[in-house]
């Protein structure tokens, strides 16, 4: 019992080593977004749809920290609510992402040359498109909505993940390790289990993480421009899209949801790379 705890102390201090003091802060954001995310009434109990007439266009103030919209609704209490709309969107879109991209990388990595080669290709080409630019086009096709725009980012963002999981994949079938297994007559569908795809998945917790930043800005793009959520939803981008013509006059209504945007994907963006720099082992 004493050498769990010894090893749950060491591994603690490792991973706060490897955080630092501005990781441990985004961890404890992470946490505040997680809970607006999830209970969402927990940090703001009012109805984000609510509206109030006469107290329209009112700046921030006690009551309204963040101030209100043209039709009187609580700022603060949107972008609380909106959290789920744009982070959780993100989260979705990007775990399509990496559920494509790792069935492409793992058949690329294992196939035969011949479905490599033309996986390869066809990943390299999608790669070299504007991932915005790539779910604009899939957003025209499917249409506009939030189901489409998830699915858009999703698969607008699965050939990076491809990419580096098939160049992962490959470095893993020809490492040491691997080839010991083999040699002692390991059955194929272990080693894949044991060895390649923990030690091929390990490094995409950390992509992931960024991955979830970069899609909630694209997701937040797309409904800023109307083909995402639209008002009076609370997502952060439609917030923008809503506020982008009173920005003389009330400019809380655009600086506050945009600021949820630019701190949730940073607090992501700071803990994917901190994690990264750590390594895998």
């Amino acid at each position: 019992m004493t050498s769990v705890t010894s090893q749950a102390r060491t591994a603690a201090g490792t991973l706060r080593a490897r955080l630092g003091a501005g990781g441990i802060v985004c961890v404890a954001a992470l946490a505040v977004i997680f809970v607006a995310v999830f209970w969402p009434t927990v940090l703001a109990p009012g109805d984000p749809l609510a509206i109030h007439p006469t107290e329209a266009f009112l700046s921030p103030r006690v009551g309204h920290v963040f101030g209100t919209d043209e039709s009187g609704r609580d700022i603060y209490t949107r972008v609380v609510h909106g959290a789920a709309a744009s982070a959780g969107v993100g989260l979705a879109a990007t775990a399509i992402g990496v559920g494509v991209g790792v069935v492409l990388g793992f058949a690329a990595g294992l196939g035969p040359d011949r479905l490599d080669a033309a996986l390869g290709r066809i990943i390299e080409v999608l790669f070299a498109l504007p991932t915005l630019v790539m779910a604009l086009l899939l957003v025209a096709i499917i249409g506009p909505g939030v189901t489409a725009s998830v699915v858009a980012i999703g698969a607008a963002t699965a050939p990076g993940y491809a990419r580096v999981l098939r160049a992962r994949v490959r470095a893993v079938v020809r490492s040491d390790y691997v080839r010991f297994a083999h040699l002692e007559a390991t059955p194929p569908w272990r080693v894949f289990t044991r060895h390649i795809v923990p030690n091929s998945l390990a490094p995409l917790a950390s992509i992931a993480a960024v991955g979830v930043a970069q899609a909630i800005v694209w997701v937040s793009a797309l409904s800023f421009l109307g083909l995402g959520a639209v008002p009076p939803s609370p997502e952060w981008g439609a917030m923008l899209n809503a506020g982008r013509v009173y920005i003389a006059s009330a400019w809380w209504m655009t600086v506050f949801p945009g600021l949820a945007i630019v701190v949730t994907a940073l607090v992501l963006t700071v803990l994917g790379r901190r994690l990264s720099d750590g390594g895998v082992r």
